[in-house]
């Protein structure tokens, strides 16, 4: 199938999924959820092709392959209005090189006071404006996870709004604990475990719940998520298909 063919059935699951949590929750007032196309070790035609298509937020991992694609030629001069999202790990010395990537949308990884300390004086040293974060919460507390501690959450979000005039925060992000089938095992315990932590921060900060987003949901699980109500999902090998690490390597 195409990547045009990949996108549509995506897109279509997550209406009809979408349309059912409305229904559950007649008082709701969530938008229709983002769906981010994640880039991971795919070219920039096939970027090019899901563009085409009408998809306009792409995920990335790496902050140097992310810097590569945005400021290829064939993305500068076709893609005038794609959004790039971040979505990896977050090493302090890449902080600069991020902020110098075209088009860049949003920081969903953002783990630690540290990290949101160098990535607002990288932001106001190129005097961009405040540029949109996600903390990134280890749900599954599992130690080769990034992301902050559950019960950090709203000391790192606090510490965001009130230091970090160049970030804006926009809501939290979680991987959860990877091989969980919620048709065998029921509800993904991480995933609530995140809106666990955005009912608590939007209680003790005084945070709008509508304006606290939920990034959580990958190509095995997209489904499952939107029905737990995230407002960001990320999705990669069901629109571009499996990743070629062999050939990003050699």
């Amino acid at each position: 199938m195409s990547v045009r063919m990949n996108l549509n059935n995506v897109l279509s699951k997550i209406e009809f999924t979408f349309l059912s949590y409305k229904k559950l929750n007649a008082k709701t007032t969530k938008k229709f959820p983002r769906l981010v196309a994640v880039s991971k070790t795919k070219s920039v035609e096939l970027i090019l092709e899901a563009y085409v298509a009408g998809q306009r937020h792409f995920g990335e991992n790496y902050v140097q392959e992310l810097y590569q694609k945005s400021t290829h030629q064939i993305v500068l001069e076709n893609c005038k209005d794609i959004h790039w999202h971040f979505i990896g790990h977050l090493q302090r010395k890449n902080a600069k090189l991020l902020t110098r990537v075209p088009n860049l949308w949003i920081c969903e990884s953002l783990d630690s006071i540290k990290l949101a300390e160098t990535l607002n004086y990288q932001c106001e040293k190129s005097e961009l404006p405040p540029l949109r974060v996600m903390v990134q919460v280890n749900t599954s507390r599992e130690e080769n996870k990034f992301g902050c501690r559950p019960d950090s959450c709203q000391e790192l979000v606090d510490y965001v709004m009130k230091h970090c005039p160049r970030l804006k925060f926009t809501g939290l992000m979680t991987i959860g604990r990877i091989g969980h089938d919620f048709e065998t095992m029921g509800v993904n315990p991480d995933y609530m475990e995140l809106i666990n932590c955005k009912e608590i921060v939007c209680k003790d900060l005084s945070l709008s719940f509508e304006d606290v987003e939920l990034s959580m949901g990958m190509s095995s699980d997209y489904i499952h998520a939107v029905e737990l109500g995230s407002d960001n999902v990320r999705v990669g090998t069901l629109i571009f298909g499996a990743r070629d690490y062999v050939k990003k390597n050699s």
